[in-house]
């Protein structure tokens, strides 16, 4: 899936995109969000054939600040991240958000921002396979927890 995904997203960006690095984290957050649910939707539905209501219930487990804040800690305290991909979260996690949810953690929400921003730049630098990875370590310890 992810070297599929890797191949016709290349294709969609050109081989003159603009190096990830070069996003500000919070356009890294924007797509990193959008990524990131799109990969939790299709494990969802990848469960089976079953009513949306469900689903939906299924999937806000995990895209949810607080969930993602839990996963991105968990990449911290295993050192699962390298040095740039740390700094990118660090980037996101810091980025002045001028909105913050009303259910939302301050702290969860900023964590949350920086794990959307480290998803953005895997995304968009061609790294899905590393992306998926990191989700599937994210959930599994989510899970056990």
């Amino acid at each position: 899936m992810a070297q599929d995904l890797n191949e016709a997203m290349n294709s969609v960006r050109g081989a003159e995109g603009i190096p990830a690095v070069q996003y500000s984290p919070l356009v890294l957050a924007y797509i990193g969000d959008a990524f990131y649910e799109m990969v939790i939707r299709t494990m969802a539905v990848e469960q089976g054939n079953t009513q949306v209501e469900k689903l939906h219930k299924a999937v806000t487990r995990y895209v949810r600040a607080g969930a993602q804040a839990a996963m991105v800690k968990f990449y911290e305290e295993e050192g699962l991240l390298t040095e740039a991909e740390l700094a990118v979260y660090k980037r996101g996690r810091n980025a002045k958000s001028h909105t913050i949810p009303k259910n939302a953690d301050p702290s969860e929400y900023r964590r949350a921002t920086g794990f959307e921003a480290l998803m953005g730049y895997l995304y968009l630098g061609g790294e899905c396979a590393r992306a998926l990875d990191l989700i599937r370590k994210g959930i599994e310890e989510y899970e056990r927890k």
